[in-house]
């Protein structure tokens, strides 16, 4: 590792070293080589592309599908000093062209991208003149139909390699099996095959599956008996989220709750106060916890089962990543299979089914055939649910395939505030409004509260300039919106609605393509997805651990010693050692070189730790001489 690159890692982000592999990732980069790096959540496989992109000459094009976690990466690199801007749907046509320039003018370091910007012309064009240094492409078990989250958006990436033949690509993934390992580099048209993974191994993390009909108790003693750090409760439905946090906080547990059906300013408040520590528990749907760096949870409980192992293995891991101690509990109730197959089966719906959504979809955003690529509509999935006599359920897993097959993008709460960027010169803006009056308030305001405005777009509180110009804040919106349409300004309003971004043209539904193979193959996948949750929930007689790695294709023989599996077969094991003692020991006790003699069938220190846990049992007793006695008819307590 040169020095350079050392220094920057110290400079920018005030580590004296690399953690375990990130330098191997780096130097593999800074050789020009394509990449694929593997590391655990919370490995920092940010660093694997920021840190060598700031010590080579051109722009880091960043591709990821999580667009808070990309508003909150260029944030951060932002206030390092490092000038870094984002594109993704539903960005204001100005913004977009602002961003585009800044990259390709050489004004950024960091361009974030959504996969689906990469289908657009604007993109192709504006790709060909940028110098980029680096290509990091997060998640990108995405780009692999064999993975959890297949995407096709990714496919597209391969596309853009041409216009950058000598730039190496560095794939990310926290969680990928050797096949999935296998078609990322596939796809992404690696060089040569070049693959850095991290042991999957979390040795401070004990995996627990807990067969419980009452699982608010089991949740209650769990949480009771956690002295320090904080938790994380799972569960699937947005509703039930509320529900346990009420519950936990009537009980004395400090709550609070968090989905992504709740506005922007509520879940980053609620965010905050986990993160803060001024509440123990958040209880959460899978939409919480992507790039989230809390140390100290202690305690991670899923109270559904997860729709399979990835998943499962990724929101379990927000445990412990200050290497302390933690545990994740996985509640099972005998009900709990069936739904999850049940979840399965309506994850699925008939393609006739699919293909009469796609139609009402058209009707319900009056989209002409051959029109609405690239356009993004607000929407209400229990608007249009009701509209049509449709469940939420269906409509929910239509639109996922439908994003699978690449029609579509369909978004949570886009959480964007506004924003606003003067166009007008100073010198227009004089004469602007000298003869137009009425805005000169607002305009002044802007100018002397809106560091920037005139040359990059400002974020802005329409009710913060109420205040300030003595307008209502419908008044500055109309005012906003007014001063748009004389393009004095660019305007991009607050948009807290979940988004559909139609990624390619509406067709007729009589022309409507839907892949029976994908359709099949992806069903097929997700059932064994599923078969690989149940198996795990079932297998009792194999550690979690090692059940978790060989999953992920790592063969490890070593039992944890803490999981539910192994707890139980020591305790088993601890019992026939006990029967042993009891018909080998006189009432005047043996030696311990006796006692271990007489247990030769068993490993000598699994005697020795069954003496340990028979004497904290008050059992037996060792008495300073070396005489092991048993005190009483006693039997040991489970």
């Amino acid at each position: 590792m040169s020095a350079a690159t050392c220094a920057i890692l110290q400079k920018y982000w005030g580590y004296p070293s690399f953690r375990p592999l990130q330098e191997d990732i780096v130097d593999s980069v800074m050789a020009g080589k394509d990449t694929l790096a593997l590391l655990p959540t919370g490995g920092g496989k940010s660093i694997c592309f920021q840190v060598p992109a700031m010590g080579m000459e051109g722009l880091c094009v960043v591709i990821t599908p999580l667009i808070a976690l990309m508003k909150d990466q260029v944030a951060h690199l932002v206030d390092k000093g490092i000038p870094a801007a984002a594109i993704y749907s539903g960005m204001h046509p100005d913004e977009l062209e602002l961003a585009y320039n800044q990259a390709v003018f050489g004004r950024l370091k960091f361009l974030y991208v959504s996969p689906e910007r990469l289908q657009t012309n604007t993109f192709l064009e504006a790709v060909k003149r940028m110098k980029v240094c680096l290509l990091a492409v997060d998640e990108s078990h995405c780009i692999s139909q064999w993975g959890y989250d297949f995407r096709p958006p990714y496919l597209k990436i391969a596309d853009i390699r041409p216009y950058m033949p000598k730039t190496p690509v560095l794939a990310l993934t926290a969680t990928a099996t050797a096949k999935v390992v296998d078609d990322i580099q596939l796809r992404l048209g690696f060089k040569e095959k070049n693959v850095f993974q991290s042991s999957f191994e979390r040795k401070n993390v004990t995996y627990n599956v807990v067969r419980e009909a009452d699982k608010y108790g089991v949740l209650r003693r769990k949480l009771e008996a956690m002295k320090e750090g904080s938790a994380i409760v799972y569960v699937r439905n947005r509703k039930r989220t509320q529900v346990i946090a009420d519950w936990l906080n009537s009980v004395g547990i400090s709550a609070t709750f968090y989905h992504a059906g709740l506005d922007a300013k509520t879940r980053d408040e609620r965010q905050n106060l986990w993160m803060k520590g001024k509440v123990k528990v958040i209880a959460a749907t899978n939409a919480f916890g992507m790039g989230i760096d809390k140390p100290d949870v202690r305690l991670v409980i899923h109270m559904d089962l997860p729709d399979s192992i990835e998943a499962y293995f990724q929101e379990a891991g927000r445990a412990g990543r200050d290497l302390k101690p933690s545990e994740a509990f996985l509640l099972v109730s005998p009900a709990d299979i069936q739904k999850l197959q049940d979840n399965l089966a309506q994850s699925f719906p008939e393609l006739d089914r699919i293909k009469l959504i796609y139609n009402a979809l058209g009707n319900y955003f009056n989209i002409p055939v051959g029109a609405g690529e690239n356009v993004s509509y607000p929407f209400v999935i229990g608007d249009f649910a009701n509209r049509y006599g449709f469940s939420i359920v269906e409509v929910f897993h239509t639109l996922k395939i439908l994003e699978k097959e690449g029609f579509l993008l369909l978004s949570d709460s886009f959480d964007e505030p506004s924003k606003v960027m003067i166009k007008a010169s100073r010198d227009d803006i004089y004469g602007f409004q000298v003869n137009n009056p009425k805005y000169g308030e607002l305009i002044k305001c802007m100018l002397r509260s809106l560091p920037g405005v005139m040359t990059d777009f400002v974020k802005i509180n329409e009710e913060t300039l109420a205040k300030k110009t003595g307008l209502t804040a419908d008044k500055v919106v109309e005012q906003l919106k007014k001063l748009e349409s004389y393009h004095f300004l660019s305007y991009a309003q607050c948009n807290d609605k979940p988004q559909i971004l139609f990624l390619s043209e509406y067709v007729d539904t009589k022309h409507f393509g839907l892949s029976k193979e994908n359709y099949y193959d992806r069903k097929h996948d997700a059932e064994a997805r599923v078969k690989a949750v149940v198996d795990f929930v079932n297998n009792d007689h194999e550690c979690r651990s090692v059940q978790l790695l060989r999953y992920f294709n790592e063969e490890r023989g070593n039992a944890c010693g803490r999981c539910d599996v192994c707890k139980r077969q020591i305790l088993v094991l601890y019992d026939s050692i006990e029967e042993k003692l009891r018909t080998v020991m006189s009432e005047e006790g043996l030696p311990m070189k006796e006692v271990l003699s007489q247990c030769d069938e068993f490993e000598e220190s699994q005697v020795l730790d069954a003496i340990r846990f028979l004497v904290d049992n008050g059992v037996l007793q060792v008495e300073n001489s070396g005489m092991v006695k048993r005190k009483g008819n006693k039997k040991s307590r489970r």
